[in-house]
């Protein structure tokens, strides 16, 4: 840096065309604000605009996992320091107002403040791919189980000749039952109207059970060769360790201790003590998916694993109860699944350390 140049700190107010770019210096002092097109071009004249009044020592950006994401990755490529802030509370919107750029202001003053510290996921490795692939089948897995409901729903109002029928079927003989149904009449006719309609729906069934199996086909390889250590832990699927990644991201570096995992997964204890009762309670905050796939690899171990199960036996005995079970094992699981995460960024013996 030259000696008359100064030190600043962007911030960016993140949208769908435009990005609302704002720069202050090391003192806090508004510089310059304008507004920049979402192209890589736009991009680029928004990071001379930030540079051109002196030495560039972070940005603070909003949204790096949605609107953000492509500025996010522009920016990090270049070399510049992302922080990413959370939007302003509504007290300080109340005090201070909205507009873009304000909101700018506001996300460089938070890193200027220390506010705001926390690291954005890189989103350029394998693990974005996991999360890309995740989106399409998670949204089948939601769309066929909506499906199986509104068979099950729509049979219990069909008339009866239609009902009687496909009585106490298993989900698996329903739907091919139903797919390889060929009705015939007027449409107009209800019975007949249900049994197309059923058709229909069951068809629909077995198209998303491809899309979900062509999904966990990609998804399969990709999860064990981005971490072969956690996919091979007692209880961890391709599905709840894609999950896990998804949530740390491709630089799991930025999680500094096991209890900052712990936090992100909504999984570190939260006091709920008063008077003479001494206990915590489950986290309601984090990532809630990520808290998900522990529940889902708890419940797996209690069934499955004996030294989960012995455990649940000493707790349940001690008059520990269940929800207050699963949250111990909850966190007992963070902790196993921290020392696995892939940390490319680490030497052998940093790892060794870490396990």
């Amino acid at each position: 840096m030259a000696a008359d140049e100064i030190a600043v700190i962007g911030g960016i107010d993140t949208h769908t065309d435009l990005h609302q770019a704002a720069v202050i210096d090391t003192v806090g002092r508004h510089l310059a604000t304008a507004a920049f097109p979402t192209t890589p071009d736009g991009y680029r004249k928004l990071l001379d605009r930030l540079r051109s009044h002196g030495e560039l020592l972070a940005v603070g950006l909003e949204g790096t996992g949605a609107y953000g994401a492509g500025i996010a990755r522009f920016l990090t490529a270049d070399g510049i320091t992302i922080v990413e802030v959370d939007r302003p509370d509504r007290k300080a919107r109340r005090d201070n107002g909205k507009s873009d750029p304000v909101d700018a202001y506001a996300a460089a003053t938070a890193v200027l403040s220390g506010r705001a510290s926390g690291t954005p996921k890189t989103r350029n490795g394998i693990v974005e791919a996991i999360r890309t692939l995740r989106v399409a089948r998670s949204s089948a897995v939601k769309a066929r189980t909506q499906t199986i409901n509104q068979i099950r729903n729509l049979i219990v109002t069909a008339p009866a000749a239609v009902r009687e029928k496909l009585r106490g079927l298993a989900t698996g003989e329903l739907i091919d039952t139903l797919a390889r149904s060929r009705p015939a009449g007027d449409i107009a006719d209800p019975e007949h109207a249900a049994r197309v309609t059923l058709r229909r729906l069951a068809r629909r069934h077995q198209r998303l059970c491809e899309e979900i199996t062509e999904a966990d086909a990609d998804l399969g390889p990709l999860v064990t060769q981005a971490a072969p250590r956690l996919i091979a832990l007692p209880g961890v699927g391709p599905e709840t360790a894609g999950q896990l990644l998804t949530t740390v991201g491709d630089n799991p570096e930025r999680l500094r201790s096991e209890a900052s995992f712990a936090h992100l997964c909504a999984a570190a204890p939260v006091p709920a003590s008063s008077g003479r009762t001494h206990r915590h309670r489950l986290n309601r905050g984090g990532d809630r998916q990520a808290n998900r796939a522990l529940h889902t690899i708890v419940l797996v171990r209690m069934r499955y694993d004996q030294r989960t199960r012995e455990y649940v036996a000493r707790r349940t005995a001690q008059g520990m109860a269940k929800k207050d079970i699963i949250r111990c094992l909850k966190r007992f699981v963070v902790r196993e699944i921290y020392r696995h995460l892939p940390r490319p960024d680490l030497t052998t013996e940093q790892l060794t350390q870490a396990a």
